[in-house]
């Protein structure tokens, strides 16, 4: 699929809202290579990083919703978040069950990694035991907070990789379109974790604090992810953080991965006081891809 140039965007209409659903997908991962940028190693270990990261937290993301959607009188709202909740289960089980199987294959043991991921999302940032009624309030708004800023970040990733020329590098169309798919989806729902925590009276301290906070600790997770991956990597020395960084620092400037200053103009751009994540990329583009996606069409 050719898709659309930011540069573009411009001369395309945006649909405005659009009812959120869940896509069922469908992918052969057969043969596909651990390296699947084979030019870019360590950029396909970074993005496969997020393949082990991403079906806890939005596993989380699901609890927490499902914890919150009661107490939702917004009808709109609540239906956006009905929407979120499939996509978000149909996106966990998609990276938990399928790419999984691509790891496996090659050799990678996934389950320390998971647990330690299990650990983070259903006993740090889950739901809490003892409280009073005020703190279990308090708490589920944090959680909502902290899903806004990470869906910050997955928006961003999202429009980067519909928009990034990753097939000079040679990747496999398969995982282009799982990250694609993804990617799209996230940024047809990019407002929807904004719009609750907004709804939930996070406040603009809150959700700065919250910020300072989720940004390093993704970046964190997924260095330490790349390097655990390229640890159990039989083509790869066992690089340190030192050395692993400073290879994704090169991979950034060649466009494999997003640049670091996009990446931080981003996430500051969550501190102006009237933020919305609205310009985090274009539905148009979104729903345009997601017409198109190989294994959307696939599935149905």
């Amino acid at each position: 699929m050719k898709l659309l140039p930011k540069r573009d965007r411009r001369a395309v209409t945006e649909p405005g809202e659009v009812a959120l659903h869940a896509r069922n997908v469908q992918f052969d991962w057969a043969d596909t290579a651990l390296h699947w940028m084979p030019a870019e190693p360590i950029a396909s270990h970074v993005l496969n990083a997020l393949n082990l990261l991403l079906p806890e937290g939005e596993r989380m993301f699901i609890l927490t919703y499902n914890e919150a959607l009661p107490l939702v009188k917004d009808e709109k709202l609540r239906e956006a978040m009905i929407g979120f909740i499939g996509q978000e289960s149909m996106h966990a089980e998609t990276h938990a069950g399928s790419f999984e199987q691509v790891l496996v294959a090659n050799g990678v043991d996934v389950a320390a990694y998971q647990e330690q991921m299990q650990y983070l999302f259903r006993k740090s940032l889950g739901p809490r035991e003892g409280q009073s009624e005020i703190e279990q309030r308090q708490t589920l708004v944090e959680r909502l907070g902290m899903i806004a800023s990470l869906e910050h970040f997955f928006a961003f990733l999202g429009d980067w990789v519909l928009n990034a020329d990753l097939e000079k590098f040679g990747a496999d169309p398969r995982m282009l379109d799982l990250f694609r798919w993804h990617g799209a989806e996230e940024v047809e729902h990019r407002n929807v974790a904004h719009d609750v925590a907004e709804y939930f009276g996070i406040g603009y301290i809150r959700r700065g604090a919250l910020m300072l906070i989720v940004f390093p600790t993704f970046i964190y997770l997924m260095i330490r992810g790349t390097k655990y991956l390229v640890r159990q990597d039989p083509a790869l020395p066992d690089l340190g953080y030192p050395r692993i960084i400073k290879r994704v620092f090169g991979a950034m400037w060649r466009g494999s991965l997003p640049g670091l200053p996009s990446l931080l103009w981003s996430g500051l751009s969550t501190f102006k006081p009237a933020y919305t994540p609205e310009s985090v990329g274009s539905t148009a583009q979104a729903v345009a891809y997601l017409a198109q996606s190989p294994a959307a069409r696939a599935a149905s």
